[in-house]
């Protein structure tokens, strides 16, 4: 009686998990429509916060410099203390013909109360004035297609947005990646489903912090980066803050392409430590509900199908089939096997490890860690 319970319970997780969570599973929304141009082309400055990315910052910024934006356009690179050699590798690229609109600057020390990414993306700012219309905040190990910058700026005109963001095309190409990074971007639009953050009247908010076009002054209204100065999950915190301005939006894309391989299990689990136990506000009952949770929604499907039987065997199944189901739109952008949506379970075992490493992280005074910075708020320790 128990067990029937327990697979009839985590056959109602997934059935509203397909059925009434913004259809997060489909992956459909996009950049692939193409916006109608606007009749005047606004100025946008760029701003990519750089620490140590001496290995793939004249291949970001170069992607930068290639844009056929028809407006005012400027880049700004932020070296954030760098050790490698970052700002010497952008500053090359100041020998190009165009490289006039390319401007390096050395950052400042870290400010008390900031978390690095953002006291550099903050000067930034601050640097390029009251000049353009859009800041399109970008990392440094972000590729970018050449219309890639049209393309959003005819959106944020279109639909007269504070913030288009776009979720770039990760790498998966070795054996952890491929594990692992599709499933990443499918929990990330469960907990923040794109067409709920599309819609205007819906309170969530959300954006991927690779690939953000902001509007100046909606950005300086909702209190700049300031506000969100301390915030580990910054680009949520930030589109949190400008839909409060005016609608957002946020897609799959393409035309912005990480450059940052992740070649071990590991390393992808210290990028997922990084942040999420902030995800959870430094909770431990948070923490313990979202343990709870994932038994219940990915490990007790296969065990109930394994191990049960009758009614329970038969929910479990009907469970593990609706998980993988969900699975198959991002393995299709991913262009990867259909057959890994069967171990799902797997994957999210992992994801719950990663998610207890970064508690303890946290708890040891290690967490957040970013670039060798210790970043999570120092009341979660």
């Amino acid at each position: 009686m128990i067990a029937a319970t327990l697979g009839l319970l985590t056959l109602g997780v997934w059935t509203y998990l397909l059925l009434a969570r913004g259809g997060f599973w489909r992956a459909d929304q996009t950049d692939a429509e193409t916006p109608p141009a606007p009749a005047v082309w606004p100025a946008v400055t760029a701003v990519v916060p750089a620490r140590n990315e001496a290995d793939v910052i004249a291949r970001s910024v170069g992607s930068l410099l290639a844009q056929d934006y028809p407006g005012p356009f400027e880049i700004i690179v932020v070296d954030d203390d760098s050790a490698d050699g970052t700002a010497a590798a952008a500053t090359a690229l100041a020998g190009a013909a165009d490289a006039r609109r390319l401007t390096v600057l050395r950052g400042q020390p870290l400010a008390a109360g900031w978390t690095g990414k953002l006291w550099a993306m903050s000067q930034g700012i601050a640097a390029a004035g009251d000049a353009p219309k859009y800041l399109w905040l970008t990392d440094a190990d972000i590729a970018h297609d050449p219309d890639n910058l049209r393309r959003l700026v005819s959106r944020a005109e279109a639909g007269d947005l504070t913030l288009a963001s776009l979720m770039a095309d990760l790498h998966c190409e070795t054996f952890a990646e491929r594990l692992l990074i599709p499933a990443f971007v499918l929990f990330f639009q469960m907990v923040y489903p794109f067409r709920w953050v599309n819609r205007p009247a819906h309170r969530l908010a959300g954006a991927a912090g690779g690939c953000m076009l902001a509007q100046r002054e909606a950005l300086a209204r909702s209190g700049g980066v300031a506000a969100i100065r301390t915030a580990v999950i910054d680009d949520c915190a930030l589109a949190a803050n400008l839909k409060r301005q005016g609608p957002i939006w946020l897609g799959l894309t393409r035309r912005a392409r990480s450059l940052r391989p992740y070649a071990s299990v590991g390393v992808i689990g210290q990028m997922i430590a990084r942040s999420a136990y902030a995800q959870l506000d430094y909770s431990p009952l948070k923490l313990a509900g979202t343990v709870l949770g994932l038994g219940l929604t990915y490990l007790a499907p296969p065990a109930l199908t394994l191990f049960g039987d009758g009614l329970a065997r038969w929910a479990g199944l009907a469970a593990w089939a609706a998980m993988a189901l969900a699975f198959q739109p991002m393995l299709r952008a991913y262009r990867r096997s259909p057959l890994w949506g069967i171990v799902l379970p797997l994957i999210a075992a992992l994801y719950g490890a990663f998610t207890l490493r970064s508690a303890i992280d946290v708890w040891r005074g290690r967490g957040g860690q970013w670039k060798g910075r210790a970043q999570a708020l120092a009341r979660a320790s």
